[in-house]
């Protein structure tokens, strides 16, 4: 099958769909690329990369629909493009379907099947495809970046013969990929940074980030569906509008990222609020795009006010090109590995991810995707086992006998009298050291259970490691057998407690490794 790569048409754009690395993948999956002379160019990306990488250069754009089955791009097709793309072929974009009706229809008339990257359901299967997250980390590195160049100081605090220079306090507005990456930038540059969400799950991951979390003293929870904030009661707007009104007048560097799905950007940087800040100081809007979370915001602009500096572009991740392109391209791949590849290309129904991205196919709209159905529970039989069964039918009831079963009260008693003799026959028939040396290990049972299934499942892998200070104590009871056993068997019992308690050891400090290895740079 042949993959084409059109050039993007906007001016602006510099993204390309694909760049020389991942058109070596796409070979080795068994597809031919095909690209328009200078597709890259704008990404650093040039036609001799491109042909390095075993790909095929066109003249124009429709040399590449009319030869491609599958067709890549960055941004929704243009009309002009539409007409251009053949029957049959399989289109990959973002396509922003809520706002590209025109376009969604000329798509199915043509028979063209459309998968939108942008509409990728936001499952755990489904995270290295998820483009939305990739562009919004870049767009808030990037944002960070503008906010810098505005800027007419250094971000962390000096002091040096010349003079004391304060640290630049940034305030962040929304925790979601684009403001912990912004967050991430700042502190790295040495600000001083705060963050604020309504979802009071963001704050742990602000602060791991070295960012104070603002709280509001308000009882509202603001998690919505899907991870995304919702639209919170007029108490809570106003009391988040007065903390707002506070931080304008103390911080030097504001970044908004609140965005609701459906709706227009919530307004949370009033007029007034910027005309309490300081000469100098910069507000980046990343909602720029759906009218922007500050009223002086104006979509692809910088606009200054009362001395303050507000940033409205509106295409931050296409300020760093090469990167974008690089994460966009894998995603790409991915989501043709998900159809099938080139040896098994096909629209699965039942694919969920493929679903959910279906715009159009077989020549009809096929977007929104039916909503998954809930999870059915099972009927808890438990309560009535061993009952009589109510009959429905007087002609068909049948007269069960109920099940015979043990109560749980006789079952515990039962067990316990068991246990009971047990000790009784070890204490009165054992020796003296054996017995001694059972109760210490009934007793180690007892603590070790209660010290592993006591703990939440999620922290058992941190609990492994821990358990090195326990292994630690077997391996010096299993030292002392071995150098003062009296018997063979307290020897080998000896021996086989140390083996076992070194392997512990070395998988705990194994597990630590790769735990902190995730928290460094």
């Amino acid at each position: 099958m042949k993959i084409g790569i059109p050039r993007e048409v906007s001016s602006e754009e510099r993204r390309v769909a694909v760049v020389p690395r991942t058109v070596e993948r796409l070979r080795k999956n068994g597809f031919e690329v095909v690209l328009e002379t200078a597709a890259g160019s704008r990404a650093d990306c040039s036609d001799a990369k491109y042909l390095e990488a075993g790909g095929t250069i066109c003249d124009t754009a429709a040399d590449v629909y009319a030869q491609a089955d599958i067709v890549l791009k960055v941004n929704p097709p243009t009309a002009a493009e539409a007409a251009l793309i053949r029957p049959g072929t399989i289109l990959l974009s973002l396509i922003w379907p809520a706002s590209q009706e025109a376009l969604i229809e000329e798509l199915a008339a043509r028979g063209v099947t459309t998968i939108a990257m942008d509409c990728v359901p936001r499952i755990s299967r489904a995270q290295k495809l998820d483009v939305l997250s990739a562009l919004a980390n870049i767009a808030g590195y990037r944002a960070i970046i503008e906010a810098a160049n505005r800027f007419g100081r250094f971000f962390a605090g000096q002091m040096t013969a010349a003079g004391r220079v304060e640290p630049a306090k940034v305030l962040v507005i929304g925790g979601g990929v684009a403001g912990l990456a912004a967050i991430t930038a700042a502190r790295g540059l040495g600000a001083i940074v705060r963050g604020f969400d309504t979802r009071l799950a963001v704050k742990e991951q602000v602060e791991s980030l070295g960012a104070e979390f603002l709280v509001l003293d308000f009882e509202e929870s603001g998690e919505g569906e899907g991870g995304y904030a919702k639209v919170m009661s007029e108490a809570f707007l106003e009391a988040e509008m007065k903390l707002f009104a506070e931080q304008a007048i103390e911080v030097d560097i504001i970044i908004t990222t609140a965005m609701i799905p459906g709706r227009d950007a919530p307004v949370l940087i009033t007029s007034g609020m910027v005309e309490t800040m300081k000469e100098g100081s910069v507000i980046v809007d990343l909602a720029a795009e759906r009218g922007g979370n500050c009223a002086l915001t104006e979509k692809g602009k910088v606009v200054e006010h009362h001395g303050v500096a507000i940033i409205g572009y509106t295409d931050l991740p296409a300020r760093m090109p090469a990167l974008s392109s690089r994460l966009y391209g894998n995603a790409l791949v991915a989501m043709l590995d998900e159809m099938g590849g080139a040896e098994s290309m096909t629209i699965d129904m039942d694919n969920e991810i493929v679903r959910g991205s279906l715009i159009t196919h077989d020549s009809a709209v096929t977007w929104p995707p039916p909503k998954p159905e809930e999870p059915s529970i099972a009927p808890d039989y438990s309560k009535d086992f061993g009952k009589r069964p109510e009959p429905t039918d007087e002609a068909t009831s049948v007269d069960v006998p109920p099940a015979k079963r043990l109560p749980e009260s006789l079952s515990t008693v039962i067990g316990g009298i068991a246990v009971v003799l047990l000790l009784l026959v070890i204490g009165l028939w054992a020796p003296a050291s054996f017995a001694t040396h059972f109760t210490v290990f009934v007793l180690a049972c007892f603590v070790g259970w209660q010290v592993v299934w006591s703990v939440t499942p999620a922290l058992h892998t941190p609990l492994m490691s821990v358990t090195n200070a326990i292994s630690g104590i077997i391996i010096l009871g299993g030292l002392l057998h071995l150098s003062g056993g009296s018997t063979v068997s307290a020897v080998v019992l000896g021996a086989v407690a140390v083996f076992f308690a070194t392997i512990n050891i070395a998988g705990g400090f194994m597990v630590t490794r790769r735990m902190l290895a995730m928290f460094r740079r």
